[in-house]
C-alpha cells in the first residue's frame, strides 16, 4: 500500500475514533483502498531471467498457479522470476499456453499458501462499471508493489481482429483505465475486487507507446473454459465451426460456406441457413458470432440454432480445431533459420533482407520486451543470474507438441486413478467372455447376448429372433468397421475399454490428458483423457468430483461420427474385477441401444 493510501486510511480511522460520522464519500474511499490493498497481494510482477521480457500476472491458486499473457511468457522463456507485493521473489516455470487467446499459465514455487484472486463473472460486467487494472507498467515496480489505475468499462463483448498474427481477442472487455506496456498479463478487477479479466492489449499513440484510453482485457469466463486445458501442459487451440458466415443486406447472419466433413454439416446445417443462436446467446452480427466462437476450445459440443425458410432447428455439434498441430508449432517455435552469422549480426535474415518486425499483439505495439536501459537498478532481469534451482527445473519436461509435459503426466496419473473402483485388470490379458443383454433402439426388445474378446478380434452374439452375430477383426491391417451398423463402432469401443483396463497407457500408441469440458455439452464438467491406437482416437470422460469413468467417445476416423458410450448405474462383478453394468450407446446424436453386462469369465 502506498504512502497516500496509508495516510487516507489513517485519517479515516482518526475521524471515526473522534466520533465523527463517516460520510458516504469517505466510506467509499476507504472501501476502495481496502479492496486495492487486499487484491494487490495476488498480483505478480514477471521478469525474464536475462532481461529478455517482462510483464504482469495474477495468482489463482494457493499452490502458486498464476495467469498471464502468452506474449509475456514467450518473451521470458521456460523459467521466470516473479515478484509479489510482499517484496519476495519466487522462481516460476511455464505450464501451458494458449497462443491464439494470448493466455499463459505458470507455476510459482516456494509456498503452498499464496494469496489468490477470486474469480468474478465477466458476463455480468456492464458498460459504466468501475474497474481497476493492476500490474507492472514499464517495469517500474522495483519492490514488486503493483501500480493501480482506475476507470470504467467502456465496452463489452469487443472483438479484436488477429492483425496478421495468431493473437485474436474475442468477447473482450474494453476499459479506459490506463493499460501500458508491462501491464500485459495483469489482472482487471471489478470494484469489489473480483477478477474479471486479464489485461492484454492497448491502443497506443504511434510515438512513445503511451496509452490512449482504450485497453482490452481477456474475459475471465473465456479463460475458465480453457483453464484445465492450460493445466494439461499442452499448446491449446481454439475452435472453428467448420462454416463461414456473412451478413446479408437485411442484417441476417447466414452460412456462406461449409465443410462437408464438419459435424455441423452432418447434423444438417447447409449454406444459406440463417444462424440465430449459438452457445445459448443470440446472434445478430458476424462479430457476435466470432465473439462467442472464440471463447471455446476445440472439441467443445455446443448448441446451434438456425432457421431454414419458416422452420427453426437446434443441433448440438462438436467444434473443429482452428489450426493444425503443425501451424501451432510453427507459430510457437518460429520459422527455422539457416545459419548466417554475418546476416544475423547485422539484424538481417539469411540472404541479407531486412529482419521483419515481431508479431504485434494489438496490431500497434510489440510484445512486452524490456527496452534497453529501462531495467530498474538491481532488478533480477538486469543480468543473467544463477540457473533455477532443482526444485524448479524438476517441474519441467520437454516433449514435442507440449508446453510442459511434466504437468500432463501428473494429470494422467490423477485421472487414471478413477479406474480403481473397477479393480485390478492387469493380469486379465487372456480371452474374455461376457454375458448380458442387448436392447437396440430400433427393435425395442431386450435379448440375451454374449461378448467374446480374443487377440484376433471381438464378437457379439445376440439371441434375438432371428439370432444376430457381429464381429470386428483386430489383426494388423484390419478395417475398422461400424459394427453393429449405425453404432459408430461399438465393438471397437468395447475393445478400447478392455485395452485401457488391462494395459493402461502402455496399451496405446499415445495417452494424454486433454483438460475438462461439459459432458455432452450440457452435463457436468468431466476430465478427459485421449488415447490413440492404430488410427483410433478415444476420449475417456471421468467425473471430476469423485473420479470414476462416466463414458467414452471412440472415433474410427477424424471426420466421422464417433461411438459414444455412457456408463449408468452400478458396476457389475465380472471375474476378478468389475465392469460398467449398464451402458448406453449413441452415434450421430442418436441413441442406438443399451448394453447390460451381468457376468462372464476372464483369463
Amino acid at each position: 500500500m502506498g504512502f497516500s493510501s496509508i495516510l487516507l486510511v489513517g485519517l479515516l480511522a482518526v475521524g471515526q475514533a473522534d466520533g465523527v460520522a463517516e460520510s458516504p464519500v469517505a466510506r467509499a474511499d476507504r472501501e476502495r483502498v481496502e479492496v486495492v490493498a487486499r487484491v494487490a497481494q495476488t498480483v505478480v510482477a514477471i521478469f525474464g531471467p536475462t532481461g529478455g521480457g517482462g510483464g504482469s500476472g495474477v495468482l489463482i491458486s494457493p499452490d502458486g498457479f498464476a495467469l498471464s499473457n502468452y506474449h509475456v511468457t514467450s518473451a521470458c522463456g521456460t523459467f521466470m522470476k516473479c515478484g509479489l507485493a510482499n517484496g519476495e521473489l519466487y522462481d516460476a516455470v511455464i505450464v501451458g499456453i494458449d497462443p491464439t487467446g494470448d493466455v499463459a499459465l505458470l507455476k510459482l514455487v516456494g509456498r503452498d499458501d499464496f494469496p489468490v484472486a477470486t474469480f468474478g463473472d465477466s458476463d455480468r460486467v456492464a458498460v459504466g462499471d468501475w474497474v481497476f487494472a493492476m500490474g507492472n507498467p514499464f517495469l517500474l515496480a522495483t519492490d514488486f508493489t503493483p501500480t493501480v489505475t482506475y476507470g470504467i468499462v467502456s465496452g463489452t463483448h469487443r472483438y479484436q481482429y488477429p492483425a496478421g498474427t495468431f493473437l485474436e481477442y474475442t468477447d473482450c472487455i474494453q476499459v479506459d483505465a490506463s493499460i501500458n506496456p508491462g501491464n500485459s498479463g495483469g489482472p482487471l478487477f471489478s470494484a469489489s475486487g473480483e477478477l474479471i479479466g486479464i489485461n492484454g492489449r492497448g491502443s497506443f499513440e504511434k510515438r512513445g507507446r503511451v496509452n490512449s484510453g482504450a485497453g482490452y482485457a481477456i474475459s475471465i469466463n473465456q479463460i475458465r473454459h480453457f483453464l484445465d486445458h492450460l493445466h494439461s501442459g499442452r499448446i491449446v487451440d481454439h475452435a472453428t465451426l467448420g462454416a463461414v458466415v456473412s451478413t446479408r443486406d437485411d442484417g441476417t447472419v447466414v452460412v456462406d460456406q461449409i465443410l462437408e466433413e464438419s459435424e455441423v454439416y452432418r447434423r444438417g446445417l447447409r449454406e444459406g441457413d440463417e444462424i440465430i443462436g449459438f452457445a445459448g446467446r443470440s446472434i445478430g452480427s458476424v462479430n457476435q458470432f466470432k465473439n462467442i466462437l472464440g471463447i471455446y476450445p476445440t472439441g467443445y459440443r455446443l448448441p446451434l440454432t438456425y432457421r431454414r425458410e419458416a422452420s427453426t432447428r437446434e443441433i448440438f455439434a462438436r467444434l473443429r480445431p482452428l489450426h493444425s498441430e503443425a501451424e501451432l508449432m510453427r507459430f510457437v517455435e518460429g520459422p527455422k533459420k539457416e545459419p548466417n552469422p554475418e546476416g544475423e549480426k547485422k539484424g538481417k535474415r539469411p540472404g541479407g533482407t531486412p529482419k521483419p518486425e515481431e508479431p504485434k499483439p494489438d496490431g500497434e505495439s510489440p510484445p512486452e520486451k524490456v527496452p534497453e536501459g529501462e531495467l530498474p537498478p538491481g532488478h533480477p532481469g538486469e543480468e543473467e543470474g544463477p540457473k533455477p534451482p532443482e526444485s524448479v527445473t524438476k517441474l519441467y519436461e520437454k516433449r514435442a507438441g507440449y508446453t510442459n509435459y511434466y504437468y500432463n503426466r501428473l494429470h494422467q496419473t490423477r485421472v487414471l486413478a478413477g479406474l480403481a473402483p473397477l479393480g485390478d485388470w492387469s493380469q486379465a490379458t487372456g480371452p474374455w467372455k461376457l454375458t448380458g443383454t442387448w436392447q437396440p433402439l430400433s427393435a425395442e426388445v431386450t435379448s440375451p447376448c454374449v461378448l467374446s474378446f480374443k487377440p484376433a478380434g471381438v464378437a457379439m452374439e445376440v439371441a434375438s429372433a432371428p439370432p444376430e452375430v457381429y464381429g470386428q477383426f483386430l489383426n494388423e491391417g484390419a478395417k475398422w468397421e461400424d459394427e453393429p451398423k449405425g453404432s459408430g463402432g461399438m465393438l471397437l469401443a468395447l475393445e478400447q475399454l478392455r485395452r485401457l483396463l488391462t494395459a493402461g497407457a502402455s496399451g496405446f500408441d499415445e495417452l494424454s490428458y486433454l483438460g475438462s469440458e461439459p459432458l455432452d455439452g450440457v452435463g457436468p464438467r468431466v476430465d478427459v483423457l485421449v488415447t490413440t491406437w492404430r488410427g483410433i482416437e478415444t476420449h475417456w470422460c471421468f467425473a471430476k468430483e469423485s473420479p470414476r469413468l462416466v463414458g467414452w467417445n471412440m472415433s474410427r476416423g477424424a471426420d466421422g461420427d464417433p461411438c459414444e458410450v455412457r456408463v449408468e448405474g452400478e458396476p457389475a462383478n465380472v471375474g476378478r474385477g468389475r465392469l460398467p453394468g449398464m451402458m448406453t450407446v449413441s452415434s450421430g446424436g442418436v441413441l442406438f441401444g443399451r448394453l447390460a453386462v451381468t457376468g462372464g469369465t476372464v483369463e
